[in-house]
Parts: structure tokens; sequence; C-alpha cells
């Protein structure tokens, strides 16, 4: 199981949101390339960036900041972005700037036919993650702020088979909490989907890693936890890593 040390970029800048309210923000350093630096250290292969920005606009801010993580990280890590992947066009651009594996979310929602068409091509095959994140179980959209009528479980459902990266599953209600990880909803969304599941919000100690670990989740990302010092990132890429 991967552990995806988050970074969280808003005018350049590494933060963290409160249930993905942006008046609700922490900002914990200007130096997004030395945030990098200590994920790798700590034994890291992969990291998660947000343009917390983009997500909201859907116009692509945080650029330099991509590039100097990716810089940082070197070769052997992975980069996981996501914020503002509308189009064809910005998915191409986030992929030149050295992103492995984009997320996107609310444009599969608004146009599913064109999201199918995007992890069918062979060149994006693998690199290609479906973002879903979900208040009271039901998928929210355009940077948190839109909630639709459609479940994430059904959402999922969809996906089944696809040549998907992940789906990135976030309870928006836990994100930045510290309230631990939903464990049944992200267990609901391995099964219904048959995908590679990365969990996303609430993690608040090496507890929440080991129970993702058991119900099979492919990742976990770790944000407010690793900043407010609860958790070791070492320590949990090792029960990551365990066999």
């Amino acid at each position: 199981m991967e552990i995806l040390p988050a970074i969280d970029l808003r005018d350049g800048k590494v933060v963290r949101l409160q249930r993905g309210e942006y008046a609700l923000q922490t900002e914990y350093s200007d130096n997004p390339a030395a945030v990098a630096e200590a994920f790798v250290s700590a034994g890291a292969k992969w990291i998660h960036v947000v343009d917390l920005d983009a997500a909201l606009t859907g116009r692509p801010t945080n650029t330099e900041a991509l590039r100097a993580i990716r810089a940082a990280a070197g070769p052997a890590v992975r980069i996981e972005f996501g914020g503002g992947a509308r189009n064809d066009e910005l998915v191409g651009s986030i992929l030149a700037m050295g992103a492995d594996r984009v997320v996107v979310g609310s444009s599969a929602l608004k146009d599913w036919a064109w999201f199918e068409s995007l992890v069918a091509r062979s060149e994006n095959v693998g690199r290609v993650a479906l973002g879903l994140d979900a208040r009271n179980g039901m998928v929210a959209t355009h940077g948190w702020t839109q909630t639709s009528g459609t479940s994430a479980v059904e959402i999922a459902q969809r996906v089944k088979g696809w040549p998907l990266g992940a789906i990135v599953y976030t309870d928006i209600a836990r994100d930045g909490m510290l309230g631990g990880v939903n464990v049944a909803a992200t267990a609901q969304i391995i099964a219904a989907s048959g995908q590679g599941v990365v969990a996303s919000g609430g993690v608040s100690g090496l507890a929440d890693i080991i129970e993702c670990r058991r119900i099979g989740c492919a990742g976990v990302i770790i944000g407010k936890a690793y900043y407010e010092g609860r958790i070791d990132l070492a320590e949990a890429i090792l029960i990551g890593n365990a066999q």
C-alpha cells in the first residue's frame, strides 16, 4: 500500500483546509520544494499535490510550484496531481510538467463521455485517476463548493474494469479534521469499483494506516496529521510496505 504525503498549494504556499473550506486555511510553508525534499528523505515514493486555486477556478495557478516539487522529488518519486484538470489540453500540460498521474474530479462528472475517452487513450492508461469527493456519500464538485445528486458508490460502479490509475476517495467532512478515515465508506468504494482506491481525508495516526491496509486500499494520503506532528511519515511508509 502506497503512502502519499500531500502538498496542497494555494498562492504558491503549502496549506491545509478544514473540510475543504477555503476560509479555514492553515499555512505550513512557503517552500513547496523543501517540503517535497522532506517527504523523499522519509522514504516517500509518491507525493500527492493539489492546486487548490485551480480546483476552484479551473485555471492552473501553481505551475511553478509543481515544477519545483518535481525537480526536488527526483526521478524515482512519482507525482499525483489534482486541481483544474478539466480538458485534454490541461491534462496534457499537467503531465508534461512532470506529473505521473492526474486526478480528474469535477470534469468527469460534468462530461462523462469525455472522461471515458480520456482514460481509454493508450497514452493515458494508468495515468488518470478519478477523484471522488463525497459529502454524506454524495459526490461534490468545483472545489467541493457544489454537491451533486449522485452517490459516490454509483460513480464507482461505473468505472469497474476501466484502465484507471486509481480512484482517490475523499470524505470531505473528515478532511483536515484529524478524526479518522471513513473506513466503511472507503471499503464500499473498493467493492463497488474493483479499482485501486487511495483513501483521503481524516488520517490522524498510524491506526488509520493499519485500517486502510486491512480493507485493501491501494494507498493513503497523509496531510494534516503529518504537518501537525501526529504521524511519523517514515513509520507510516514502513506499515504500508509491510507484507
